[in-house]
């Protein structure tokens, strides 16, 4: 188990700071630019491993994942991707911590009461309200009152993470066999 969970740990983090440097980024086709980012595409991975976790290790198991993946997310972020002398930068390292740790531990605990009902409805319902409270507070903490249209590009963003979230129902299920239920 140690070295999965430290494989998970590290994807987690991974994740997150792929979708802190992509959140800053507009989807510039299609008139989306105003609706979507790219980070949108890479958050809902985060939801994937965390209910893997849950599913094989239990939520105890799967919250030390979280908190791993936040600091190795959180400390990458802060290095590489934060610009201190921009206060948007600063806001996005802080909206994307607090949206992070409340969504993944909302989502572990959602997903540990439905762990009983048939295989999807854990992971879509834990992952869909984990996504939808991840989206509103990062996008209000990090761009509320700054000329950024973050209605509507958490609006956008949150449509994209559902339906990512959809897409990764594949491979939780095909992954259920490798990852034993606790």
């Amino acid at each position: 188990m140690s070295k999965l969970f430290l494989l998970l740990s590290v994807i987690m983090g991974v994740v997150v700071l792929a979708s802190n440097y992509l959140v800053q980024f507009p989807v510039k086709h299609y008139g989306l630019e105003e609706i979507l980012t790219y980070g949108a595409f890479s958050y809902p991975i985060a939801f994937l491993i965390t209910d893997l976790a849950n599913r094989s290790y239990g939520k105890l198991i799967a919250r030390n994942i979280v908190y791993i993946g936040f600091i190795i997310g959180i400390s990458f972020t802060l290095l590489f991707s934060t610009n201190f002398a921009d206060f948007i930068s600063i806001r996005i390292a802080i909206g994307s911590g607090t949206a992070f740790l409340v969504a993944q531990l909302l989502d572990v605990q959602i997903f540990d009461k439905l762990r009983k009902k048939d295989w999807f409805v854990a992971p879509l319902t834990s992952s869909i309200v984990g996504s939808t409270v991840d989206t509103f507070l990062f996008f209000s903490i990090s761009f509320y009152a700054t000329g950024v249209p973050w209605i509507t590009l958490s609006l956008g963003d949150l449509a994209i993470k559902i339906l990512v979230t959809l897409i990764m129902l594949i491979p939780f299920r095909l992954l259920l066999k490798t990852f034993k239920p606790v």
